[in-house]
């Protein structure tokens, strides 16, 4: 049981960093591991402390929330295979080999828990698998999207419960 209050999920939120309020009062945020990581950068190894602060742990294709839950949920699930000793790993994960089936019962997940007409914002990164596989993968067009960043690499797709899956 969540709070009435609590309309947004984040079903994958690391270190919250897509979050411009990284504090909203109205969301849920979501993930499988908790803790504080030490990051070393530039040439001078200036040290920078990643913080993994969830409200629930657990894993996305398993959430313990009632059906038809959330107004909107915020998937940014692990787009790359990278070895659990690279930095990257502890901010992001890593794909599994069986990336199709757990990429796609994550997001079968997230729409349980949206409520009817719902959105579920999916965020992805095709430098390793192209987002046109993703869609394949999940079996369920996105309704619109935009590419951003530098190389245009990131995909936003949104669904929308009712309107996306039919």
């Amino acid at each position: 049981m969540i709070d009435k209050e609590k309309v947004i999920l984040d079903a994958t939120c690391a270190t919250r960093s897509i979050w411009l309020k990284k504090d909203c009062q109205q969301a849920v945020y979501f993930d499988k591991r908790k803790g504080v990581v030490p990051k070393k950068m530039g040439t001078k190894q200036h040290e920078r402390t990643m913080i993994i602060e969830p409200d629930v742990i657990g894993d996305f294709r398993h959430m313990p929330f009632d059906d038809e839950s959330f107004y909107h949920v915020v998937f940014d699930p692990p787009h790359l295979h990278v070895s659990e000793k690279a930095w990257i790993y502890n901010m992001y994960g890593s794909l599994d080999e069986d990336w199709e089936e757990v990429i796609r019962a994550g997001f079968w997940e997230c729409m349980r828990v949206l409520k009817p007409y719902g959105t579920l914002v999916f965020k992805w990164s095709d430098l390793e698998i192209s987002t046109r596989e993703l869609i394949e993968a999940i079996g369920c067009e996105p309704l619109y999207g935009h590419r951003s960043g530098k190389k245009m690499n990131t995909h936003w797709l949104v669904f929308v419960k009712g309107v996306s899956d039919r």
